[in-house]
């Protein structure tokens, strides 16, 4: 993969929590990406939540975040006009914050694929009219 990879909750709690129908799926694709892999802080307030849900410490994300894994790319403090337009767009689909986020990355980080599990992402679209290169399953 050539550009940045923008990292979306699902495949993050599947990598960690190894529970999902997606897990193997998502292990191979994370063996073939070189990191950083970006997202930006509600991925991770999701992926917290539902990995202490599942169980799983979610001081993993800490761990993943000092060994530069992952990187948050964005700040929602200097992207709040934008962030809240595009959830406006959207509202007619459940559009979380982490979505908007990562939809924001894939407007400022040329090139970038979004690595999700969100069939929404195949509706979302880049300034306003351009699709979203995914990666994600099949099914």
């Amino acid at each position: 993969m050539n550009g940045a990879v923008l990292l979306d909750t699902g495949p993050l709690v599947s990598f960690l929590a190894h529970e999902s129908r997606h897990t193997a799926w998502v292990q191979e694709q994370w063996s073939r990406m070189s990191p950083p892999m970006l997202t930006c802080e509600a991925v991770l307030t999701e992926a917290a939540f539902i990995l202490k849900r599942e169980g799983v410490d979610p001081g993993v994300l800490f761990e993943l975040l000092h060994r530069k894994v992952i990187r948050v790319a964005l700040r929602m403090d200097e992207q709040q006009a934008d962030l809240r337009a595009l959830m406006r767009r959207y509202r007619d689909r459940p559009m979380s914050l982490a979505d908007a986020c990562l939809v924001r990355l894939a407007e400022l980080q040329s090139g970038a694929t979004v690595f999700t599990l969100d069939a929404d992402f195949r509706i979302y679209r880049r300034h306003g009219n351009k699709t979203i290169p995914l990666l994600m399953p099949e099914d």
